[in-house]
This record gives C-alpha cells, sequence and structure tokens, in this order.
C-alpha cells in the first residue's frame, strides 16, 4: 500500500495529516481511527475557505483509501466498524467536494458509495450527510421532488432523533426543497421546524467538523434562498444581511455564497446598482482562490437576471466584463 500523504493544499505544498509509519503493524487500533479523523478535520478546514476542488477530492479519496485498507488488516470488530464509518466521511467529503465543484455524475457515485461505507459503519451521522447532499446534487440537477425526497430522508436519519441540530438542517434542506418547488406554505412550514430544531440544541456538543458551518447563521442564510425562491425578495435581502453579520469569518466561500444570494434577492427587487455592487465583493472574497463550480453557476443566474432586467445598463456591461475575466481566472 502507497503510505503517502494525502493532504495537497491550496499553494501546491503537501502538508502531512496522517503520519505514516514504517513496516505495517499486524494490528491497528484507536490511535489510527484518531489520526485518520483528524485528516477530515484538515480537509474540512481547506473547503470552508477555498471550497470544493479536485486537489480535495483527491485527498479525502486517499483518505478513505487509507482508512480500508487499515480495515483489512488484524482488528477488532469495534475498530473495523470505526474505519468503515471513517472511510464513508472521506468517502462523503470527496463527494462534497465534487458537488460544490458541480461535477454531478461524478458526486452521485461517490455518495452512493458513502451511503454503502456509512451502511458497513452504522454511522447514522455520514449517512445524514449523504442524504443533504443528495438533496443539493438533485437541486443542481432541477430534479426538484427529488430533492425534497432527499430532505425527507435525512430527516428519517437515527441521528436526528437523537440530536436537534441534525434535524434543524435536515428540515432548513428539506425547505429549499419545497421553495423551488414553488410550494409557499411547506416550504416556510419547514423553514419553522428548522428553527424549533434549531432553538432545542446544544450548541457545545462536540460534533464533526463537516457541520461546523451549520447554526444560526447558516440557517437565516438559507431562509433567504428560500424566501427569495418564493417571491418574498424584500425580506430575502434582510435575511441576507443578517447571515453575513454572523457567519463566521474562517467561512469564507459561505460568505462568498450567501453574498450571491444577497445580490440576487436586490436585483430581483430590481435594484440594479446595488445589486452590482453586492455580486463585485465576491470576486474579492475569492481574490486569491479559483471561483468553485456551485458559486460559478450562481453569478451565471445573477448575470442571466442582470441583463434580462436591464441589458442597456453601463453598469450591467461593466458588472458583465468583470464577471468574464473572473470567469476565466484559473
Amino acid at each position: 500500500m502507497d503510505r503517502r500523504n494525502f493532504l495537497t493544499g491550496a499553494t501546491g505544498t503537501t502538508a502531512s495529516v496522517v503520519v505514516p509509519f514504517v513496516g505495517a503493524p499486524p494490528k491497528v487500533g484507536t490511535s489510527d481511527v484518531i489520526r485518520l479523523r483528524s485528516g477530515l478535520d484538515a480537509l474540512m478546514a481547506l473547503d470552508d475557505t477555498r471550497g470544493g476542488h479536485e486537489s480535495l477530492e483527491r485527498a479525502a479519496l486517499a483518505g478513505a483509501e487509507d482508512a480500508l485498507a487499515k480495515q483489512k488488516l488484524s482488528a477488532t470488530q469495534r475498530i473495523r466498524q470505526r474505519l468503515f464509518s471513517v472511510a464513508a466521511d472521506y468517502t462523503a467529503t470527496a463527494a462534497w467536494s465534487a458537488l460544490d465543484a458541480r461535477q454531478g455524475d461524478r458526486a452521485q457515485a461517490l455518495l452512493g458509495r458513502a451511503l454503502y461505507l456509512a451502511g458497513m459503519g452504522r454511522d447514522p451521522i455520514v449517512e445524514m450527510r449523504v442524504w443533504n447532499s443528495y438533496a443539493m446534487l438533485a437541486h443542481q440537477r432541477g430534479e426538484h421532488a427529488e430533492a425534497v425526497d432527499s430532505g425527507l430522508a435525512a430527516q428519517t436519519t437515527a441521528i436526528t432523533k437523537r440530536d436537534p441540530f441534525f434535524a434543524s438542517l435536515a428540515h432548513a434542506r428539506t425547505a429549499v426543497g419545497h421553495s423551488h418547488r414553488g410550494d409557499r406554505q411547506a416550504a416556510l412550514r419547514s423553514l419553522g421546524h428548522a428553527q424549533d430544531a434549531l432553538g432545542k440544541a446544544s450548541l457545545d456538543d462536540p460534533r464533526p467538523s463537516w457541520i461546523a458551518f451549520y447554526g444560526q447563521a447558516e440557517l437565516t442564510a438559507m431562509t433567504a434562498i428560500v424566501r427569495d425562491r418564493i417571491g418574498d425578495s424584500a425580506k430575502a435581502e434582510a435575511a441576507s444581511h443578517k447571515a453575513l453579520a454572523s457567519i463566521p469569518e474562517q467561512f469564507r466561500r459561505n460568505r462568498a455564497l450567501a453574498t450571491t444570494r444577497l445580490a440576487l434577492a436586490q436585483i430581483h427587487q430590481r435594484d440594479i446598482d446595488q445589486a452590482c455592487s453586492t455580486a463585485s465583493i465576491i470576486f474579492e472574497l475569492m481574490a486569491d482562490s479559483p471561483i468553485p463550480g456551485r458559486m460559478r453557476s450562481l453569478l451565471g443566474d445573477f448575470y442571466r437576471d442582470l441583463i434580462t432586467l436591464a441589458p442597456d445598463a453601463a453598469v450591467a456591461r461593466e458588472w458583465g466584463d468583470r464577471f468574464r475575466t473572473e470567469w476565466s481566472r484559473a
């Protein structure tokens, strides 16, 4: 087995995440599981800043491969199960990276693999994570009924019964699905369930790093999406401002996405100058990294709305020139 270090950062340098050992020992144990999980934390920190990209996906798949290789060595059944769980989490991370980069076919294949490994590891948290990602993938493909079904599947996982924090995210994701289907009442009802569940959750309980993005700020950002989709653009703008006031700085990609949603809410109110000014902030936020595919797509939506509403406006032409320049940036 290739015992390589597997995290490649945005600068192209290689950081050691899993400490290699010389001469594979006959058994693996808790320390191996801990080392592997620390690698997941490092990958999620990179995702928070830069978003999904090919090197992150490769690193996550290498982590899954390492976990499965150790699982085949002599170990207790408990450790074998935990290694399946770790492999599932790494594979779900790779799937998420592909999804954020809008590589839908690859994301779907990896999500199926992650769900299988989560079952082998008896890990309801990864199962919930996978269904959450399935909902987002369905949305990218315009399969909004399937997005709702995936959100509902996330709600039925065992972890949502034990921890209302996870239940809140599942309800919020379902609300987004309902809003894209134009079901106003169902969307608002799901948002209410999400808020109620978050109010019951302990925010101090230890949880995996992949869900660290979620909380009141992110729920407010998702509320902005729902409100804009159901035609409440003024409320969407207010929710976006509120979200941006509280999304932590380290979640740079999520702040850029929330800023894009703010620009969309503004242009849907025909506030062309302000919308273009807001949308330009995204290029500054992501200045030292390529713009992930999911964000590019959202900016494309903004540009289409812009040229539909104000095709001859000077500010629209200027923003379009900037957009095309940034789109071509590697």
